[in-house]
């Protein structure tokens, strides 16, 4: 259905106003004056995102601040997981794109020690890409770690809090998950070394259906990312997970450590000024926008960093 150019500017316009009240308006941040363009003439640069609604986002978030001052951006979404988009960096398909700490540790350093806190866990990450030439900016003070979901009467019926309350049910459970979650650590592996766990039946899925697989009861308990909108619902019981095997998630860009030299100080200004304004509230709207609103992943960051005064 094609929209009425007013209706449309409207929703853009209610759009903008909710998703100001996700970030403080008390800082510019790296906002500026239309003259303000330090990007002006530095080289271009290549940003890639992952293979789900958030990583769209947060590639548009970091790609259009950077056009506001005026560097020279490409931006290459949805191109795959994070050992995937890890190789298109290393092989220099990449200058830089958003990542997880926690992810960098577990399925690109192969750490299984889990960090005490989310600072121990960016620190090491950071420490691990500064080996390989690459280094990270300011996390965000959202994270967004892997947990496991179930229906509110599939949690009642077994008396599900946690992830080792698994073991109350005495059947197969159904788990529906991308089909990296069945080797790794911050999945399967983790389910089975640090739980106990090895009652699950697996059933790959692309991210995206895991809630409608929930819903048609295809599967019993779905991986799914905390700042999902979905959750803003109440229709699902996430459960906690005290062994912290899907670690501390907090964004952070990867960046080329020569790029962000060449590029100067007001690169990682403009990048580290969005990071500072995404928090779990404004992830799960703009989230939620994409997922549930249909809206643009171009749109709704572009809302946000003009809420925000960050172009």
């Amino acid at each position: 259905m094609t929209r009425h150019p007013r209706t449309r500017a409207l929703v853009a316009a209610l759009l903008a106003l909710t998703l100001a009240a996700c970030g403080s308006s008390n800082n510019k941040g790296g906002g500026g004056s239309s003259g303000d363009q330090p990007g002006k003439g530095k080289p271009p640069v290549t940003i890639g995102d992952k293979n789900f609604t958030e990583q769209y986002i947060l590639g548009e978030l970091y790609a259009q601040a950077l056009r506001a001052k005026g560097y020279t951006v490409r931006l290459k979404a949805n191109i795959g997981s994070s050992e995937i988009v890890d190789k298109a960096l290393t092989s220099g398909s990449l200058d830089m794109y958003p990542e997880y700490t926690g992810v960098i540790l577990s399925e690109l350093a192969h750490q299984t020690k889990r960090p005490s806190d989310a600072n121990a866990a960016y620190d090491a990450a950071k420490a691990f890409e500064e080996k390989r030439g690459f280094t990270l900016l300011d996390k965000t003070p959202f994270f967004d770690s892997d947990a496991l979901a179930v229906k509110p009467d599939y949690a009642s019926k077994y008396k599900l809090k946690t992830v080792a309350d698994f073991k109350n049910v005495g059947q197969k459970i159904k788990l529906g998950a991308p089909p990296e979650f069945r080797t790794r650590y911050s999945g399967l592996l983790g389910l089975r070394q640090a739980y106990g766990l090895t009652n699950f039946d697996f059933k790959p899925l692309s991210i995206g259906l895991q809630y409608r697989a929930l819903d048609t009861g295809r599967v019993d308990t779905a991986d799914v990312f905390t700042t999902d909108g979905q959750l803003q619902r109440g229709k699902y019981v996430v459960l906690t997970d005290p062994k912290f095997i899907f670690g501390f998630q907090n964004v952070a860009p990867v960046v080329s450590q020569t790029v962000l030299k060449a590029q100067g100080a007001a690169f990682a200004e403009t990048l580290n000024a969005v990071s500072a304004k995404l928090t779990t509230e404004a992830m799960r709207r703009m989230n939620a926008a994409v997922d549930i609103d249909k809206r643009k992943p171009t749109e709704v960051a572009r809302a946000f960093l003009q809420a925000n005064q960050l172009v």
